[in-house]
């Protein structure tokens, strides 16, 4: 297998608060990593899925960044999913389920300083038994826990009851929140990501854990099956959120719930007018600096 050869892009004058919608674009079109290193933004892709052009577009895109400049510089050869991995920790969120690599120890760990604890541990403690694991093999997918829309996600779905439920995850990323619902009783999941590593990484995430209920799809909103689901989870970006709504509220029975995370606080007003829109009630939301989570009933 050849060596991937990455290209690092990087932004200046990065309008404040704009990266994260930054982030998301460049998502769209194959960056995979992101870091700040003021008063940079810089933004890696596989040189072989690199596009000027694309960048071009998303540039122009934004009136607010017609002062913005870029670069682009070709990176020397690593192992990135090694480097990667050698910072990858495990995570306990809410105190109920543990999410680690298969070179982490099994719950519980001998050192728990490492863990994001979560802001909801249970009262009066669980047992090791009472604590759902997920393996999840690092290889850069989106959704390991680190990240508080994650780790919320993770938090709304641990407060669900899934037995005999049919779920969807859109945008699955690593697949483990269609893990975790697997593991808390749901009949059947479908996880779709559009991205060609996320849908490997996913698909084995899913054999690791024996996840037999669920389908991993390689497609984006048009892949969803013609059924109806009891749960949608999609954690994804604000834009994309508002323009999929619809396609949400279809898909789901009657009296079923759509958990959406990937956009601020400030964007919740929005996300809740084009929920109504489509026949969906907001039900709840919670946080972390400020990043959301909300639920909706149909």
């Amino acid at each position: 297998m050849n060596p991937i050869i990455y290209l690092e892009v990087s932004f200046s004058s990065v309008p404040e608060g704009f990266d994260e919608i930054l982030t998301a674009e460049l998502a769209e079109i194959g960056f995979d990593s992101f870091s700040e290193e003021e008063p940079l933004f810089l933004a890696y892709i596989p040189e072989a899925d690199f596009n000027e052009m694309a960048v071009h577009q998303v540039v122009q895109k934004y009136p607010v960044l017609k002062d913005i400049i870029w670069s682009v510089t070709r990176m020397p050869y690593k192992n990135w999913n090694e480097v990667w991995e050698s910072s990858y920790e495990p995570v306990l969120i809410a105190g109920r389920c543990y999410i680690r690599a298969p070179f982490h120890p099994t719950y519980p760990t001998p050192n728990p300083s490492p863990l994001r604890e979560g802001r909801k541990p249970p009262s009066g403690g669980l047992g090791v038994a009472s604590v759902i694991e997920i393996i999840i093999e690092p290889k850069m997918s989106f959704g390991t826990a680190h990240h508080e829309t994650t780790a919320l996600m993770i938090e709304a779905l641990l407060e669900e009851e899934l037995k005999g439920q049919h779920v969807l995850d859109m945008g699955c990323g690593t697949g483990v929140l269609a893990i975790l619902a697997h593991k808390l009783g749901a009949s059947t999941v479908v996880a779709i990501d559009n991205d060609t590593w996320a849908f490997e990484n996913a698909s084995e995430n899913v054999l690791k854990n024996e996840a037999v209920s669920v389908h991993v799809i390689k497609g984006d909103v048009n892949a969803i099956p013609k059924e109806l689901f009891d749960l949608i989870l999609a954690n994804i970006n604000r834009n994309t959120l508002v323009e999929q709504i619809s396609v949400y509220s279809e898909a789901l029975q009657p009296g079923g719930r759509l958990i959406l995370s990937g956009f601020y606080s400030e964007d919740l007003p929005d996300i809740k007018e084009c929920a109504a829109r489509h026949g969906l009630s907001f039900s709840a939301s919670r946080k972390e600096n400020n990043w959301t989570a909300a639920k909706f009933n149909r």
